[in-house]
Parts: C-alpha cells; sequence; structure tokens
C-alpha cells in the first residue's frame, strides 16, 4: 500500500484550512438545464456526492453569452444562474468542503450557432482556431461536434470590456456562494489566446511582445483580485511543451518557448499575490511530464500554493508533494467515476472507470449514479 498520508494531511489555501490535498478539477459535464445554460439539482446533487475532497473547482462556466464554445455548459452571467449556482454552493457547503468557480470565456474556440445572434466568435485576432472540435447542439438534446468558426478581432476598446466582464462574473460568483474564483487561463481560451504568439497577431498595447501579450492576463487577475481578494483567487495554465495529433479534448497551444512564456506568466500571479497557481499537464497517452527544470522554476518564483494536474496517480502525486514542487493535486477522471475517491485513496479501495460515453451531456446516467465503495 503506498503511504498516502501526506495526500491526506491538511494545507492552508488563502484563508481555508482544506481537510486533504486532493483536488476535484474543473470538469465540462455539459449537463446545464435548457435554455439559458442554468445549473440545477441535479448537478448540486454531483458537486455534493465529491464533497469529500480538499477543494473543489467547478466546471468552467463562461462569464458572458458570447464565452460558449460548447453546448449545454453553465454559465454564471445571468440572475437565473446565479440562483442555480447557490443550490451547488449550499449542497457543497453542507457537506464542508470548499469551492471555487471556475470562470471561462472560449474566445474563438466557439461556432456561429453558440454565438448570440449567431455572430463570430470573438478573439484577440481573426486566426481559426485549428486542431480542435466545438459542440454544438443540433436538437434538443442532440449535439455535434464540429469545426470551430472564424472569429473577428477585439477592438482595444472591446478588451476593456472583457476585462470588466470578468470582474462582473466575480461578484456573481460572490453572489452565488462560492468561496473564491479560479480565472481559465489554459488550453488555448481566451485568456491563453492573449497570451499565444500563435493567435495573438495585435499591434495595441495587447499584443506584439510578450510583456503586452500578458496585459490582459494582468488586468483581468487585478480586477478579479478587487473582487474576491487576491487570497480567494486561483489561475489555470496548461504550459505544452509537446503536442499529440490524438483526437481527443483541445490542449491549447505550444510555444517556441514555453518556459520563458510561462515563467514570464507565474511572474505576473505572483506580483499579483493570488492564492494559488494550477498547472494542467499534458494528459494523452504516454504524454511526458513536464521538464524538471520548469518544476523547479515554478516553485521557485511562486511563493502560492501550486495545484498540479494531468493523469495523475497517487504515486506521482506523493513524489511530486515530497519534492516540494506541488501541494495539492488534481484527479479528474478518476473523481468522475468515484464520488468517493478520497476515501479509495487512504483505503487502496479499487477505483471505478468512467465512461467515457456518458462524459458530455446527457441525464443522471454516468454522472451521479457511480456507486461510492461498498467493502
Amino acid at each position: 500500500m503506498k503511504n498516502t498520508s501526506t495526500l491526506l494531511s491538511s494545507v492552508q489555501l488563502g484563508p481555508y484550512t482544506l481537510k486533504n490535498r486532493i483536488v476535484m478539477p474543473p470538469l465540462t459535464r455539459s449537463r446545464s438545464t435548457q435554455p439559458d445554460n442554468i445549473p440545477n439539482d441535479l448537478m448540486a446533487t454531483y458537486y455534493a456526492q465529491r464533497a469529500s475532497a480538499g477543494f473543489m473547482v467547478t466546471e468552467g462556466t463562461q462569464i458572458e453569452p458570447r464565452g460558449q464554445g460548447y453546448a449545454w455548459t453553465p454559465g454564471i452571467h445571468s440572475p437565473a444562474q446565479i440562483e442555480g449556482w447557490k443550490k451547488v454552493t449550499q449542497a457543497v457547503h453542507a457537506k464542508g468542503s470548499i469551492i471555487f468557480a471556475q470562470l471561462w470565456h472560449v474566445g474563438r474556440v466557439s461556432h456561429t450557432s453558440l454565438q448570440p445572434n449567431q455572430a463570430p466568435p470573438i478573439a484577440p485576432s481573426a486566426i481559426t482556431a485549428t486542431n480542435v472540435k466545438v459542440f454544438i447542439e443540433t436538437g434538443p438534446g442532440e449535439g455535434a461536434l464540429a469545426d470551430p468558426s472564424e472569429p473577428r478581432a477585439l477592438s482595444t476598446e472591446e478588451v476593456g470590456e472583457l476585462v470588466a466582464m470578468y470582474a462582473a462574473a466575480a461578484r456573481n460568483a460572490l453572489e452565488a456562494g462560492f468561496d473564491g474564483v479560479e480565472l481559465h487561463c489554459a488550453n488555448g481560451y481566451l485568456v491563453n489566446q492573449f497570451i499565444s504568439e500563435h493567435s495573438n497577431t495585435r499591434d495595441d498595447q495587447y499584443g506584439g511582445s510578450l510583456t503586452n501579450r500578458l496585459r490582459f492576463l494582468k488586468e483581468v487577475v487585478a480586477v478579479v483580485s478587487e473582487v474576491v481578494g487576491a487570497d480567494r483567487l486561483g489561475v489555470r495554465f496548461a504550459p505544452l511543451f509537446a503536442s499529440t495529433d490524438e483526437t481527443r479534448v483541445y490542449l491549447g497551444l505550444v510555444e517556441a518557448d514555453p518556459h520563458h512564456t510561462y515563467i514570464e506568466a507565474i511572474k505576473v500571479l505572483e506580483q499579483a499575490g493570488i492564492a494559488y497557481l494550477s498547472i494542467a499537464e499534458a494528459d494523452w497517452d504516454n504524454a511526458p511530464d513536464l521538464p524538471e527544470p520548469f518544476y523547479q522554476a515554478v516553485r521557485a518564483e511562486f511563493s502560492g500554493r501550486i495545484i498540479y494536474a494531468g493523469k495523475y496517480t497517487v504515486q506521482k502525486s506523493v513524489d511530486i508533494l515530497s519534492k516540494g514542487y506541488g501541494d495539492l493535486f488534481a484527479f479528474g477522471r478518476p473523481f468522475i467515476a468515484n464520488p468517493d475517491l478520497p476515501e479509495r485513496i487512504a483505503n487502496d479501495w479499487p477505483l471505478n472507470e468512467a465512461d467515457p460515453v456518458t462524459m458530455y451531456g446527457g441525464t443522471a446516467i454516468g454522472y451521479s449514479d457511480y456507486p461510492r465503495y461498498q467493502e
């Protein structure tokens, strides 16, 4: 039996004392009520079932109607959505867990059918996303994968308006009862599109040099910190050092110098004094670990808590924790299929396998019906 006592130890995260270091990360499940992408009782049940996690982050929740790239994902921009999320936060708090809302805007990774008035998606630059599919509704409860639509470039003024939308979404998250928020800045979505040399060819203050490409991130972090407090804010990155041709959920973009790009981005976060940095590693089959010098540099530059995710095993988590590189560890697919994951890890009980067919959209089947372990 692996020594899991370190993973099961309590840890401080901002103002919160977490009961263990096991995290339920953001997991898109596309179960919101239609129309209007409203969180519901089924979602509240699902999150409450998994509240033995030391820390939970919701699925990505779009900050405005244009922020949606997949059918049936929840939003956090309307009064009805805020009311729906209250069911989730109350259910999780009743079980004694801490939950942050992940604020999401997909930018160019969308389709005209998902956009208000079938308009083109918005992006830093008018460059269509490749190597990615979006998920569109083809009928009630029916959907299909599609190529992203060609986006339109945002004006400088519109970029400022988007920064304000992040602040508004953060206020909505607090109203809904969340303990804090995480900014989705990974996987080739809007904030990542500003950071990346592949998707940002702007010639204003948001484009060109790396400092300029990091400006949108810096401004969003600043305004959201003002709303929720830096000690209740996290940021998620996916610093890819390699990619894959495997057909799968979108990974994002590989920069020419990922180490430099992301260490500079992390310096921005350190300066802002945020509570944590969440790093999603490559998670396709046989994907390489991040380079050792990168793990070391992340720890050297960032003084807050560091969460790692991406096909992590208990053993890899214990190893990274013992080296001092990470503090908390997120288990995605295992949490989908094992609502009692921390107990299973503590007792070395076998794990249920996640059913890929019921991952996105649908009913309680493959969502809230995974069994707890019976001795």
